[in-house]
């Protein structure tokens, strides 16, 4: 089993910035990937970034690159989301998941073992 747990969320203003970390434990070594997901009110658990445990590749949403940098810290077993020039449409409960085994995809919600509780993000006009 692995836990997961996530922190950094808010409210922040339109154009600011809000760092989300997931701290994980347990059976963290048999992680290949980890992702965050998010979900606005009344719509579906939407991909938002991931990233390769053993070699850092990540991969991102179309509607976040440029503005959302995802990292990772082996050493604290903690993945980062770094999320810059945020829109109101950012709005939503963000989810640290994991996963714990080499997939071909990493960027829908089946393939992920381990989800966190989520952390609510709100972005203000």
């Amino acid at each position: 089993q692995v836990q997961l747990v996530e922190s950094g969320g808010g409210v922040v203003q339109a154009g600011g910035s809000l760092r989300l970390s997931c701290a994980a434990s347990g059976r963290t070594f048999s992680v290949y990937a980890m992702g965050w997901f998010r979900r606005a009110p009344g719509k579906d658990r939407e991909f938002v970034a991931a990233i390769t445990w053993s070699d850092g590749g990540t991969v991102y949403a179309d509607s976040v690159k440029g503005r959302f940098t995802i990292s990772i810290d082996n050493t604290k077993n903690t993945v980062y989301l770094q999320m810059n020039s945020l829109k109101p449409e950012d709005t939503a409960v963000y989810y640290c998941a994991a996963m714990g085994a080499r997939r071909r995809v990493i960027s829908t919600p089946p393939v992920y073992d381990y989800w966190g509780q989520g952390t609510q993000v709100t972005v203000a006009s």
